[in-house]
């Protein structure tokens, strides 16, 4: 595996390739930075016992949202049955952690069960049990951790709890019991800033992208971390320095003559991200959309007819869809509802196949998904922990001409709708109002259309209202624009 940082003017992007492959893209934009994992006090603004949830101002540009689900359950059991309204009043404050940026018109996501991470451990200062990663896999080493971590949390004295990352198996305790140590100082930081400060005031906030990639990603397995910033490069060389010195000689300062990303067709690679249709090396292709209530894929052959039987063309297809949509689901960050319709299989084990394709493919995923099996319509139901936008939502916004929906209007709607505004228009006039004239303004497009093919039904409309219909091209106008300018 091979990390690429690329760090410009205003933003930073950091791409994960394996085997040649891209498999995820993020992107920091000093401007619209990501939220995640910054740590809030907040300042309660409206509880909303009808939905358990509460308004919370931690100074972003919209309230972000707390549920009394995502709120540390209390030991006390009667505390733990209370509703919101109980636990929360207006004014209140509360120490808080974005668990997802605001999407749309929605705001950012909190909870209070806090989470600190580092690069072996993600500590739970509220939370006291101690998780092991699910891909360290040998029993004896994960009885070793837990064992080492239960015994080094009573010798430091601490409280809470750990969740021990896939980076830490092998690890020598005394590199663990040195995290936990960092870790503890952190939130003895944090808990005296809350103290201090206002409210709506960033009390921690997360490391910047470049640095999130080391501790997150800088493993034995990865080959190399490039960048191509010196000021970035020293930062993170400075990092592994401390955190994994025998990895150090991995991270590199890319000097080549070409842009880092385009030398290694990333930019190709993010660009075709962004398209709807995925074509498939069988000569088959997905196309992907995106809507406000979920993801749907749809999976068609194209130009592969296989070699042998039809049901074979379909099973080789819908293999090779698994494994790429898997992929594509990552690549692009798309989260919530996603349903896939593979091609119809009528063989059971055809079926089963699929679904264990998708599910061996999706286990590499660091975002938590959830399958379900093929429904009676052979629809496949995924679900996907969203955190932040989807690629398209944070490289692209709604097209300003149809406003996101992807279509225009034909020349002929747009003309019959401008023929329906002439008449409106006219019958609002006084009765004893003298003929009018009427100023047509519209995209030059719609203007050449009424002066040729609509000529004849513009001369006959203008006949029938007794009134003068000028035409005036503009060239601003988009294609459904038009204004009607009584003279």
């Amino acid at each position: 595996m091979e990390i690429l940082v690329n760090a410009g003017l205003g933003e930073t992007r950091a791409a994960q390739i394996e085997n040649g492959i891209l498999q995820d893209i993020h992107v920091q934009r000093d401007a619209t930075a990501s939220a995640v994992g910054n740590i809030y006090l907040g300042s309660v603004q409206r509880v909303l016992a009808g939905m358990q949830a509460a308004f919370v101002d931690v100074g972003l540009a919209r309230a972000a949202f707390l549920q009394l689900a995502d709120m540390v359950r209390p030991s006390d059991a009667a505390t733990a049955r209370s509703r919101i309204e109980q636990r929360l009043v207006a004014q209140d404050r509360v120490l808080v952690q974005v668990s997802r940026d605001a999407m749309g018109t929605k705001g950012a996501r909190l909870t209070t069960d806090l989470a600190l991470p580092s690069r072996f451990l993600v500590y739970m200062p509220y939370t006291p049990r101690i998780g092991i990663s699910a891909r360290i896999e040998a029993d004896g080493e994960r009885a070793r951790l837990h064992e080492g971590i239960t015994r080094l949390r009573e010798e430091l004295g601490l409280t809470g709890g750990f969740i021990v990352r896939t980076v830490a198996d092998g690890c020598d305790l005394a590199a663990i019991a040195a995290d936990m140590r960092f870790l503890a100082a952190v939130w003895a930081d944090i808990q005296a800033s809350a103290k201090r400060v206002p409210v709506e005031t960033l009390v921690y906030g997360n490391l910047p992208l470049p640095i999130r990639m080391l501790r997150d990603l800088l493993t034995p397995d990865v080959d190399a971390v490039l960048i191509d910033d010196h000021s970035a490069w020293q930062d993170m060389r400075a990092f592994t320095a401390r955190f994994a010195p025998e990895l150090a000689d991995r991270v590199l300062l890319h000097d080549g003559p070409a842009p880092l990303f385009s030398q290694y067709g990333i930019e190709d690679a993010i660009e075709r991200a962004l398209q709807p249709q995925v074509p498939l090396k069988s000569g088959g292709f997905l196309v992907i959309e995106q809507t406000e209530a979920m993801v749907t894929v749809d999976v068609n052959t194209g130009g592969f007819v296989g070699t042998r039987s039809l049901e074979q063309t379909v099973l080789r297809t819908n293999l090779e869809a698994a494994q790429t949509i898997a992929r594509q689901l990552r690549l692009r960050n798309l989260g919530g509802i996603i349903v896939i319709d593979f091609i119809d299989m009528v063989d059971a084990g055809h079926k089963t196949q699929v679904l264990d394709q998708l599910t061996r493919a999706l286990a590499a995923d660091p975002a938590k998904t959830t399958l379900g099996g093929i429904s009676a319509l052979g629809l496949v139901e995924v679900t996907r922990k969203r955190t932040r936008e989807s690629l398209e939502q944070l490289l692209c916004a709604p097209c300003p001409t149809c406003q996101g929906r992807g279509q225009l209007k034909t020349p002929e709607t747009v003309i019959f709708e401008l023929f329906r505004e002439i008449t409106r228009r006219h019958s609002q006039r006084p009765a004893d109002m003298a003929a009018e004239r009427l100023l047509i303004l519209a995209a030059p497009d719609t203007v050449d259309e009424l002066l040729d093919a609509q000529a004849a039904p513009l001369a006959e409309l203008s006949q029938q209202l007794s009134c003068d219909i000028q035409l005036q091209a503009e060239t601003l106008y988009g294609p459904e624009q038009f204004d009607v300018v009584v003279l």
